[in-house]
Order: C-alpha cells, then sequence, then structure tokens
C-alpha cells in the first residue's frame, strides 16, 4: 500500500448529528495507484443500532414539520451539492476510479435529485374516494419512519441520493450504509452536506465499515425494530438476501439489483448512432453499471457494417489512471471484480469466442474488450459481466432478438434502434425489462422517473413519486357525516 499526499481525513461516522470515531479503521484505496485515499471508520452493529435509535427519536419531529421547510433544506442541500461538485469529482476520480466527465455528470444530477425531492413536497398526496354512507373517506400516504438505506459504490453519488432523497422528503429519517470500497463519495460526504445544510439532529445518519463487519451491520439494519423500510442498491445475490430478510420482518423493500441489458440494433437504425450508443453503454464506467450494455444484438444484414464500426469507436477508448482527464476507461474496483470478468473472458475464448478488440488486462484495468462467437453456453453470455466486456450477436427476426433478450434471469433495461417506432414500441411490449429506450442506450435515467427492474433486477421503484409510494404507507380515514347506521341489536 502506497501513502499519498492527498490522503483526505475523515472525521468519524455520522451520528445523531454528530461526528462519532470508530473504535478502529480500515484502508480505503484508489483504485487506480493502489494509494490510501483515506482511514475509514469500522462501525460495528451496536453504531447501526445507535443510528437507527437517532433517527427513531428525531422521526416524529420530522414528519410533522411543515411541507415547505422540507422542500427549502432539499433546495438547501441541493446548492451545497453544486457548489462542491468539484471537490466531489476530485475525490470520484481518487476514490471510485471514475473517469473525469462522469464524476461531472453524477454531481449535476445529484442536484437535480434534491431539487425534484424538493418538488416532491407539494404533491399530492392522497385522493378522496366516494362512499355508500356518506363518508369523507380518503386514502392518504403517511412517512413510514427509519428508512435503512445501503448503497453501492459504482455510481455512489447518484445511486446514495436516489435511495434516500423522496424517502427523506417526505418525512422519513435516514440511515445509511454505503459500500465499503466507497465510503467518502457514497456516504460521509452526504454527512459533511447535511450537516451544512442544517439538517436537524438524526434526521439523517450515516454508518460505514470494512466487509468483515458488512453482514453484522447490514443484519442490523433490517432487522431492528424500528426500521420500517429498507433501500438496496447492488448486485443480485446480496439482494435476494436483503430482501428474504425483509420480507422476514414483514418490512417493505425496494431494492435495485443487477442486469444483463441488450441492445437490439435493427437494419433500418442510424448507424452513426448506433454504434456511439453501443460504445456508451457498454464502456462507460469500465461498463460497472447495472444498465450497461452486455449483448450488442444486430440484425444480419448490417452485421458485417455495424461490427467494424463499433470496434474503431472502442479502440480509441484511453485506458489509465482518471487523474489523468484523457482517460475515459479506468479501473475496475477491486481485484474481485478483475478476476470475474477474467474468468469470463477466459471461459468465453476456451469455447471459441473471438476478440475483435481489447482483451488486454493489466492490474485493475480491463480494455474495453468486444467479442463475436458467443454462445449461451458462456458465461459471458448467461451472468452479469460488470467490466468492460461485450458481446456482439447476429440475428435474423425482430422474435429471434425478443428471445435472446428474454434469455436471462434479469430483466432491467434495454435498447431498440429503429426508424419505425411501431415497430420498436412493438418489441419493447415484450422484451421482459422494467425499462426499454428507443434509439437510445440502455443506460439511461433521470430523477423523477421509475426506475427499477423486473424478474432479479429488483422489486419496487425509486424516483420521483414512485419513491414516494415506496417509502410511505397508504392509510384509508374517514370522516362520518352520513350517520351510518348500526344494527339495532346493537
Amino acid at each position: 500500500m502506497l501513502d499519498s499526499p492527498a490522503t483526505r481525513t475523515l472525521r468519524g461516522q455520522y451520528i445523531n448529528g454528530q461526528w462519532v470515531r470508530a473504535a478502529r479503521t480500515f484502508p480505503d484505496l484508489n483504485p487506480s495507484t493502489g494509494a490510501l485515499f483515506a482511514e475509514a471508520p469500522d462501525g460495528s452493529r451496536t453504531d447501526a443500532a445507535a443510528a437507527i435509535e437517532a433517527a427513531h427519536a428525531a422521526f416524529p419531529a420530522w414528519a410533522a414539520m411543515k411541507f415547505t421547510e422540507r422542500a427549502h433544506l432539499m433546495h438547501r442541500i441541493s446548492d451545497i451539492w453544486e457548489r462542491r461538485a468539484p471537490d466531489y469529482i476530485a475525490a470520484n476520480q481518487a476514490e471510485g476510479g471514475g473517469w473525469f466527465g462522469k464524476g461531472a455528470f453524477e454531481a449535476h444530477y445529484v442536484t437535480e435529485v434534491f431539487r425534484s425531492a424538493a418538488a416532491i413536497c407539494y404533491q399530492p398526496l392522497g385522493e378522496i374516494m366516494p362512499s355508500e354512507y356518506g363518508k369523507m373517506s380518503t386514502a392518504v400516504r403517511s412517512p413510514m419512519g427509519v428508512i435503512s438505506v445501503i448503497s453501492p459504490w459504482n455510481f455512489p453519488g447518484i445511486l446514495t441520493a436516489r435511495g434516500f432523497a423522496f424517502a427523506m422528503a417526505a418525512g422519513n429519517t435516514i440511515v445509511l450504509k454505503p459500500s465499503e470500497d466507497t465510503p467518502y463519495i457514497g456516504g460521509l460526504c452526504f454527512a459533511e452536506i447535511m450537516e451544512e445544510a442544517g439538517v436537524p439532529p438524526g434526521v439523517f445518519n450515516v454508518i460505514t465499515c470494512s466487509r468483515e463487519n458488512v453482514a453484522g451491520m447490514g443484519d442490523e439494519m433490517i432487522e431492528h425494530p424500528f426500521v420500517k423500510g429498507i433501500s438496496f442498491t447492488g448486485s443480485t445475490p446480496v439482494g435476494r438476501a436483503i430482501a428474504a430478510k425483509a420480507g422476514a420482518h414483514l418490512k417493505k423493500a425496494c431494492v435495485e439489483l443487477g442486469g444483463k441489458d441488450s441492445l437490439i440494433i435493427l437494419e433500418d437504425a442510424d448507424m452513426e448512432r448506433a454504434t456511439q450508443a453501443a460504445n456508451f453503454g457498454s464502456f462507460m464506467h469500465q461498463g460497472q453499471i447495472c444498465m450497461s450494455v452486455e449483448k450488442v444484438l444486430v440484425h444480419e444484414k448490417i452485421y458485417a457494417d455495424f461490427l467494424p464500426k463499433f470496434a474503431a469507436r472502442a479502440a480509441k477508448l484511453k485506458v489509465g489512471d482518471t487523474a489523468d482527464k484523457s482517460n475515459v476507461i479506468g479501473p475496475l474496483i477491486n481485484d474481485r471484480q478483475v478476476a470475474r470478468v477474467r474468468a469470463q473472458l477466459e471461459d468465453a475464448i476456451a469455447k471459441g469466442a473471438k476478440v475483435v478488440v481489447g482483451g488486454g488486462i493489466n492490474g485493475r484495468f480491463v480494455e474495453p474488450t468486444i467479442l463475436t462467437g458467443v454462445t449461451p453456453d458462456m458465461l459471458v453470455y448467461r451472468d452479469e459481466t460488470f467490466g468492460p466486456v461485450v458481446p456482439v450477436i447476429p440475428f435474423r427476426t425482430d422474435e429471434e432478438a425478443i428471445a435472446i433478450n428474454n434469455d436471462t434471469e434479469y430483466g432491467l433495461s434495454a435498447g431498440v434502434f429503429t426508424r419505425d417506432e411501431a415497430r420498436a414500441l412493438s418489441i419493447a411490449r415484450r422484451l421482459e425489462t422494467g425499462m426499454c429506450h428507443v434509439n437510445c442506450s440502455s443506460v439511461n435515467d433521470e430523477p423523477h422517473v421509475p426506475f427499477g427492474g423486473s424478474k432479479a433486477s429488483g422489486l419496487g421503484r425509486h424516483g420521483g413519486r414512485w419513491s414516494i409510494e415506496t417509502f410511505t404507507e397508504t392509510r384509508w380515514i374517514t370522516l362520518d357525516r352520513g350517520g351510518r347506521p348500526f344494527p339495532p341489536v346493537f
């Protein structure tokens, strides 16, 4: 491990409005260089319980706060995020291994998440229903209480903010545990901003831990009786376990998980836009996005034209330490991810796949790699890759493309390229995905949209009013104005 003059000092975990030092720390490393980014607090299950209890105590006052005041706080948070964007971008490069442009996109996007959350405060939270007995019959949505948020390392700004901003704006209180790979940009930087914005103590809490302590802290965030809902973004195996534990405790869980997303390119597609979408969707942030294009399906009539154009684009992407802004392809986040990608690549080549471009692995840096000859018996066809490796697969008919897309346990996002929008919509309706984008990449998101997948890609929806539906309770409340009669015997 290398020491670095750029090592960041972290003040501790953030519990009940106070910075609390953990009994020990763990090394938080720069994935590009191996240098020490920070010594991060290695919290415990006890710390998680303390944060949950603080959030529970803060809930009544926060839920009762005027919605306008909560909205103003959301705007204040957004303004601070916007002002601190350069610092976030630099930290994203150093702690997360992200390209400069990726960090800039995240920083801008997060400001919009909080502005969108502020807007939600002014939206209707119920409806009036007819009543046979003359009652004023209402269905209203009420905040639940403490929401546990477990966020990932790949887009730690966006996926953390999305996981809690709407729930918090609705009157819930938050306990956040970021990934052990990005404890600062996924968690403690949010705490700094909440403190500066004047969010009341206990409303927002951040706890961090090493990989060794994840299981105990995670269990507490699900099992503690004060926790009413869980927001998780991450891998499907972990999401399955979290959803199962939440279900055992009859708690609501919104889990946004992995994907094996296809980009379907029909014979009349705009070739320039389609190759750019394939390049962006496959290799943005080294393919470490749940919505990444992991199969490029190309109509056989244009396959021979498409492949070299796509390969030429991929070959131009520079690989290296993202401290250099010109390096678009940075490192994979850790050695476990490299091993996963290497295993898929070696398996594919051993079974007959051909490397069109890329294929090199140097430490944590994996070249943008395009494969042909990929078949269903290969790991890269079946399993989520989460790295910059993508097969290009020809198809003959729309039905065949749909079948290849649906031939997976996942169902997150997809893209369809064609000049015939009616044909695209017909295909989109038959894809087993939670989202589909016509003439655009599978990698798409906006703060106010219903984001989520089907099958093994998750349950529930994040974003806008769909987050409100996920993290509030629907209650039926009536005013008896018609004098509903009771049986005379009573």
